[in-house]
């Protein structure tokens, strides 16, 4: 059951497993967008107060750069200064950021599309998923290593009708050993 409910995940994970390995080796070209425009008075009012250093975007300001702009600032830290607001805005598979001078309202936003492949990846190693998805790689995992348990339970099972079943799981583990002790430096 454990294989089951794995086996999509199996497939994406190992199939991102090859594409992490040779990464250096797909050669992709990253597409930047990048915006400059001005915000509104009305929306540049709640920048010129008191903010914390990594307070996050007031809500009316956020809600703006959402519905007017598609960009999806609200609830991040953003970094304050005198003159600017910035928020990093990471993705799987790509990046974006946002400035905003306090006192003109001019803001700029540049977005980076890394490619689909960089999106697996990124999903692969959990970068910048959120927490939904971290939570689903761990629960996915926890289901392989059942998956694998049960496999040696199995084996245990059936051993005594193959005779070659310890050798060849000695061999699954002494193969990968001695690649690190021979290769790795």
């Amino acid at each position: 059951m454990s294989a089951a409910a794995s086996l999509a995940a199996l497939l994406v994970f190992s199939a991102t497993g090859i594409t992490l390995n040779h990464a250096s080796q797909i050669e992709a070209e990253p597409r930047v967008v990048n915006t400059t425009d001005e915000l509104p008075a009305s929306v540049l009012r709640p920048l010129a107060g008191e903010h914390g250093e990594a307070a996050p975007l007031p809500p009316s300001v956020a809600e703006w750069f959402s519905r007017e702009m598609d960009i999806h600032a609200g609830g991040r830290g953003a970094e304050w200064s005198e003159d600017e607001v910035y928020v990093s805005l990471p993705r799987p598979g790509g990046d974006a950021w946002l400035a905003i001078d306090r006192t003109t309202g001019e803001f700029e936003y540049e977005r980076t599309d890394r490619g689909w492949i960089a999106w697996l990846n990124d999903l692969h190693k959990g970068r910048n998923t959120g927490t939904a998805w971290r939570w689903f790689i761990d629960i996915f995992a926890v289901a392989c290593l059942l998956f694998a348990l049960t496999g040696l339970w199995l084996l245990q099972l059936h051993a005594r009708q193959r005779g070659k079943t310890w050798p060849m799981v000695a061999l699954g583990l002494a193969f990968p050993a001695l690649l690190i002790i021979l290769f790795m430096h």
